[in-house]
């Protein structure tokens, strides 16, 4: 089963590498998100323009909202939209698939148009407006509702972004013409309408895949993004002229932090009296967007790092487990799909890590991987997928259903990898305490947990004894410390 973009569908991976686009997985979403700022702070014309079109488009809300035209079925047609499922971008830990925007978020959108972007288009303090400011004083809007609003509003760039690469590049046969929805906003008609595209068919999924260019994704925030507004606080009132403004600032500010008698001020009280100063003086919020204008270039530098970072670890480091797994195991042999192939699998990705160098694509720069959430998703690349040269395309006659199979056993938690450093590990295994004391011959779910350091490893086995489940069959541990690791040349 090809694991990447550019293995189904026939072209290099520096070609489109060469195009800008990101190479993504067709098997489960990666942790990237498009962030507006990076269209804002870019010298490239089309991205500022898509940028302003962004701008037109809340503009737009915003003046219908205060002239209350606004009612529930627009709401509904203006303000939902669906999650863009075909760029394999975001945060599903499974598959492509989200919720999207709805009534959360347009609630809290229409709720505070008005007063948030009363000044949208004529700002005093920032050079320009930006959606962001939505989820900088308001809770219920994070980053990846701003990233899939974005998404939406430059629907028929990326499909046009796609085309043009798909034409030039893949083999006709496996593109498709398709009708895209809300493709484009007729502000005559008020509506959204739907383009037809030549875009890339994924069979499997029975759907178009986006490709997106990487100079305008992002991992972890947005530029603009609250936490740092809010643990930034103390600086940003310092670039207000007015000093009698900066004195009721810092005055209110202390007068809501209510410090103790007695102890240290908490980060928590900190963010809290932060957090209402800034909704008591929504100027603030200006100062805090022009100093992120500011430093604009910087966002590009990280932005760039983290999406590097994020290629090098969720496809050449698959890249190379699946290398290992193919040449020296018989893990791609495998359907996967039971318990008695789930454990046999399991024991050859243990073995590999281990013992043949395999623990190489769990480091980067000297730190282990921190978020289980990573893990999960680069588990999934590894046991769905396979490298181009070792049966992309296998098919035993029964067409592609082994990796509905599998996925569907994975999903189902037949197996669950976690990290050992995980602070909620004890009580995960308390609730599951049930199954893995069930009769001998009962088949449970198998959890795959990984240490990184000798200290790990002594808490995670102290935590089995201590629930006297050590040893347990299903319950498997795994070595993947940097120190006392064998090559891959010397392990193969």
């Amino acid at each position: 089963m090809a694991t990447y973009f550019h293995e189904y569908f026939g072209v290099s991976r520096d070609s489109v590498d060469d195009y800008g686009a990101f190479n993504v997985s067709i098997i489960n979403d990666l942790p990237l998100f498009i962030d507006p700022f990076l269209l804002f702070h870019s010298s490239n014309a089309e991205y500022q323009n898509l940028h302003e079109s962004i701008l037109q488009y809340i503009r737009f809300l915003r003046d219908e909202v205060v002239a209350g035209r606004v009612n529930r079925d627009r709401i509904k047609a203006w303000f939902h939209f669906p999650e863009v499922r075909q760029n394999w971008l975001g945060f599903s830990l499974v598959g492509n698939g989200g919720s999207g925007l709805g009534r959360a978020f347009a609630n809290s959108l229409s709720e505070n148009l008005a007063e948030l972007f009363a000044d949208f288009g004529a700002e005093k303090v920032s050079k320009s407006s930006h959606l962001e400011k939505v989820c900088l004083v308001r809770d219920g809007v994070g980053r990846d509702n701003i990233s899939d609003f974005t998404t939406n509003l430059i629907m028929d760039f990326l499909c046009r972004y796609t085309e043009t690469f798909a034409v030039a590049n893949i083999d006709p046969k496996l593109l498709r013409k398709v009708w895209v929805n809300k493709a484009m906003f007729n502000y005559g008609t008020g509506t959204w309408q739907r383009r037809q595209y030549t875009l890339p068919w994924l069979a499997r999924e029975n759907d178009f895949v986006l490709l997106t260019p990487k100079d305008i994704l992002t991992r972890e925030e947005n530029w603009i993004n609250r936490t740092d507004m809010i643990r930034d606080f103390e600086e940003i009132p310092m670039a207000i002229p007015d000093a009698e403004l900066r004195g009721q600032v810092f005055a209110y500010f202390e007068k809501e932090l209510a410090r103790p008698a007695e102890g240290e001020v908490t980060q928590r009280q900190l963010d809290e009296a932060a957090a209402k100063t800034f909704i008591k003086f929504p100027l603030l919020v200006d100062y805090y967007i022009k100093h992120k204008e500011q430093t604009g270039q910087k966002a590009v530098n990280i932005s760039s790092d983290r999406v590097s970072e994020t290629r090098l670890v969720f496809e050449e480091h698959v890249r190379e487990m699946q290398r290992l797994l193919a040449e020296v195991t018989g893990f791609y042999t495998l359907p996967g799909g039971t318990y008695e192939e789930t454990h046999q699998r399991l024991a050859f990705l243990k073995d590999v890590i281990e013992n043949k160098g395999g623990h190489r694509i769990f480091w980067h720069n000297g730190k282990a991987i921190q978020r289980e959430q990573d893990l999960h998703v680069l588990t999934r690349l590894i046991w769905f997928g396979s490298p181009s040269d070792v049966g992309a395309e296998a098919n035993d006659g029964r067409g592609p259903v082994d990796y509905k199979i599998s996925r569907g056993a994975f999903d189902k938690t037949l197996i669950e990898m976690k990290l050992a450093k995980n602070t909620a590990l004890r009580r995960n295994l308390e609730k599951q305490l049930p199954i893995y004391q069930a009769a001998s011959d009962a088949k449970h779910g198998i959890k795959a947990i990984i240490y990184f350091t000798l200290e790990e490893k002594m808490r995670v086995t102290a935590i089995l004894k201590d629930l006297e489940i050590d040893g347990h069959a299903d319950i498997v541990l795994i070595d993947a410390r940097i120190d006392n690791k064998p090559s891959a040349s010397k392990a193969a």
